[in-house]
C-alpha cells in the first residue's frame, strides 16, 4: 500500500502469525531485498524459521508495536514517518 506505484521500490507484506492473511516464506524472503519487521519479536520468529534466508538479508526492526489491524489508517501515519527514508 505504502509503496504502491514507487519509482524505485517494489514491496509486498506478509505476517508472522498464523492468523496473517498472507503468511511470510521462503519465497517471499528470497524475493526481497531489504525486510522491514515491526518488533524484535518478529525479527526473532525470522530467524527462527528461516535462519539460513535471513542471515542473507538486511533486515530493519522498526519498533512499532503489532497491535493494527492491516490497513489502520493511524499505522499507516506511523510507517510514512518510520519509513520516509524509502518513500
Amino acid at each position: 500500500m505504502l509503496f504502491k506505484g514507487h519509482a524505485v521500490h517494489n514491496a509486498r507484506s506478509a505476517g508472522t502469525s498464523d492468523k496473517a492473511r498472507i503468511k511470510i516464506n521462503e519465497k517471499l524472503l528470497n524475493w526481497a531485498d531489504m525486510v522491514f519487521v515491526m518488533e524484535r519479536k518478529h525479527t526473532e520468529i525470522l530467524k527462527t524459521r528461516f535462519p539460513i534466508t535471513v542471515a542473507y538479508k538486511k533486515v530493519r526492526m522498526l519498533d512499532i508495536e503489532d497491535n493494527y489491524q492491516f490497513g489502520d489508517t493511524e499505522l499507516i501515519a506511523i510507517l510514512r514517518k518510520a519509513l520516509a527514508d524509502y518513500l
